[in-house]
């Protein structure tokens, strides 16, 4: 376990914006920074990230927390091993103190896997420039088929396996299994069979997937080694020109784009990403100065890759080679990129070439010229690739006709669709009444099959149970949680936000006490307040995060005697952003987010800071909780005093209805109190 000192040099050092900005684009807005969200499907940003207050909030999916808590939610990391992340980054020594064995457990499975995925990088790197087979072999291949240099070879991480034949005995005696030189190191056999390294055969012996090929590792977002690519160099069409490893705890196929950790600066740069198909096409376009392209790996795009990109620009470019079997099997893919908002273009490479080979005999500027001057409108470029052979065959034609309208009707911007209306019906010489009509029937037949609602429902994330309650009755004497959450959130905001604010009251608003207060903190008011009537919050968390800010309070207090209000407030928060304790940062950042509404306001509407006000606000939100309480414990003593008229208990009853008699006394003045402050 990271002791505290360090966990809090590490959350003293880390500026948000360093981590965030690594995983998404963020545009400036203020003092604050906006992207569309990573955690969920959008087209508007709604994320935020606030750089004075170290935090980031989404108010569309609820997401929120700090810079470790980003990493740990978007590339599912430990505590321990975001910390130590951001401690890397800022070049900060780590020490740990003793963690619990579950806690140890639960570090190293994942941190294995990633461990001895680095592990075989350097493995298979060192097979390629360090032994004779693997310079002749795998580096003669990258060097004179494919024309990548040592520094790309390098930066990429390409590699080389061993024959079978050759793990044992070989020339230069060496043994170049990946097994032998893993467990020789220490790592583990789970860890090799569970990250795909390896093969687990009969009788327990483990074995290396990957032989007698080049190899190409797949980083993550973040730039940890996390998949492989092998490709065979034999001619024999019965060998599998490429093994890739499975799906692991830390890799995931359809989340996964080959690059872009390498791209994600040059895409946001750039503004565009260009789309390949293959590991090759990649890595020569980065050697030719054109790195903001990532590719699908062969494998089907999908909607977390196209999110993926879209994080960084909203704008894609595919670039295809000349064959068309390839290109209409692809077209599938496109229709995907429309349909999350994307700005596609398509680029027609001349034939004979794909973006390897295109890229291996051109300089940078003659590339992006041509792609610059060649990039098509998709539509009119599935036209020209479809509308081959149409011209004498009616059916054929419709079909690529309705191929078309299906492509223009998954786009979801409005204006976007009545523009690309308007020029296929230049294009298809057809009456734009009758597509427009076409494509409202595409676009009601994908509601009407569910389509629509699948999607909104994968896209929008579940409610959390502050969102979702259960209405059902409270029992006698307890007032129902549901009916105080508003109030009891209202007191938390102005705890979190002016907690350590002295409060100035008019004589007018002395609220009740013989004489105006004249110097007591928002928080310490609250608390006379909750104290003096026997009352707590209800929510469990609510009162979990109050009673941790006072503790915090008291701490610091203790420890820093004359620390200023402004220092102690900021130090309080970020105490219980960065806690541990479950929904407790996220709770805090919902509720001092700038975009949280406040309902008991005052004065608020003029010109007049919130701060200025909360003489009269912070009483008022007090008396409106007490009010709340007060109404719902009178709900539930009704209930149950009917409940006790169906059951014949009079005593009950009776104790029961003196209780409800002086709750509405205290509800009428109360009342009385608010209308006066109204």
């Amino acid at each position: 376990m990271i002791d505290r000192d360090t966990v809090e040099k590490i959350l003293d050092t880390v500026r948000i914006t360093d981590i965030v900005g690594e995983f998404v684009q963020l545009r400036r807005r203020g003092a604050n920074y906006v992207a569309c969200c990573p955690f969920h499907n959008e087209k508007t940003p709604s994320f935020s990230v606030s750089p004075s207050k170290g935090i980031f909030k989404c108010f569309g999916c609820g997401k929120a927390g700090n810079a470790v808590t980003f990493l740990m939610e978007h590339e599912q990391m430990g505590y321990a091993e975001a910390l130590k992340y951001i401690a890397r980054k800022y070049g900060i020594d780590v020490h740990e103190t003793e963690e619990s064995a579950e806690e140890t457990q639960e570090r190293l499975r994942r941190e294995s896997l990633t461990a001895v995925s680095g592990f075989a990088m350097k493995f298979f790197s060192d097979n390629l420039f360090g032994t004779d087979a693997g310079r002749s072999i795998g580096l003669s291949y990258f060097r004179q088929r494919r024309g990548f240099s040592d520094e790309t070879i390098r930066k990429f991480g390409l590699g080389y396996a061993f024959p079978l034949y050759q793990f044992k005995g070989s020339s230069d005696g060496g043994d170049h299994s990946l097994v032998t030189a893993a467990l020789r190191e220490g790592y583990k056999k789970e860890a090799l069979t569970e990250s795909g390294l390896c093969v687990e055969q009969a009788g327990g012996r483990i074995t290396d997937r990957f032989h007698d090929r080049v190899m190409f590792p797949i980083h993550s977002l973040s730039g940890r080694v996390i998949a492989f690519g092998g490709r065979t160099l034999r001619e024999d069409k019965s060998v599998a020109k490429y093994v890739n490893s499975p799906e692991t705890e830390i890799y995931h196929k359809s989340r996964s784009l080959y690059g872009i950790f390498f791209a994600k600066s040059a895409i946001a740069k750039a503004g565009k990403c260009y789309l390949v198909e293959g590991y090759t096409d990649v890595i020569s376009l980065h050697q030719a100065g054109v790195e903001n392209v990532v590719a699908s790996s062969g494998t089907s795009l999908t909607t977390d890759q196209i999110r993926l990109i879209h994080r960084f620009s909203p704008k894609v470019t595919v670039l295809y080679d000349g064959d068309a079997a390839g290109i209409k099997a692809s077209l599938r893919g496109i229709d995907m990129l429309f349909e999350e908002g994307m700005e596609v273009r398509t680029v027609l490479l001349p034939d004979g070439e794909d973006p390897d080979s295109f890229a291996r005999s051109h300089t940078k500027e003659e590339i992006l010229a041509f792609l610059d001057e060649h990039e098509t409108d998709f539509i009119g470029f599935k036209y020209r690739i479809l509308s081959e052979g149409t011209d004498k065959d009616p059916i054929k034609r419709s079909e690529m006709i309705r191929d078309i309208i299906r492509t223009i009707s998954v786009i979801p911007d409005r204006i976007a669709r009545s523009i690309y209306i308007e020029e296929c019906a230049s294009l298809l010489q057809m009456r734009q009444d009758i597509l427009y009509q076409e494509v409202s029937t595409q676009r009601r037949k994908r509601i009407e099959s569910g389509e629509y609602q699948k999607r909104i429902m994968e896209d929008t994330p579940q409610k959390s149970g502050e969102q979702v309650r259960e209405y059902g009755g409270s029992q006698a004497g307890t007032p129902d949680i549901s009916v105080m959450d508003v109030p009891e959130k209202e007191l938390l905001y102005y705890i979190l936000k002016f907690g350590e604010r002295i409060m100035t009251f008019e004589d007018e608003y002395t609220y009740g006490s013989g004489t105006p207060v004249m110097r007591i903190t928002v928080s310490q008011y609250i608390s006379a307040q909750l104290e003096d009537d026997g009352l707590d919050f209800s929510n469990p968390l609510y009162r979990k995060v109050f009673m941790m800010y006072t503790e915090e309070r008291d701490r610091i207090m203790k420890a820093e005697p004359g620390t200023d209000s402004g220092t102690l407030q900021e130090k309080i928060l970020r105490h219980l952003v960065n806690s541990t304790e479950a929904d407790v940062p996220k709770t805090v950042i919902d509720i001092t987010a700038d975009g949280y509404k406040i309902n008991v306001k005052e004065y608020l509407r003029s010109m007049i800071p919130e701060e200025n006000v909360i003489g009269r606000t912070v009483p008022r939100a007090v008396l409106v909780f007490k009010l709340k309480y007060t109404e719902s414990m009178c709900r539930s003593l009704s209930e149950a005093i009917g409940k006790a008229d169906s059951s014949g208990e009079g005593t009950a009853k009776e104790d029961m209805a003196k209780e409800l008699k002086v709750l509405l006394q205290v509800r009428g003045g109360l009342l009385k109190e608010l209308n006066r402050l109204a």
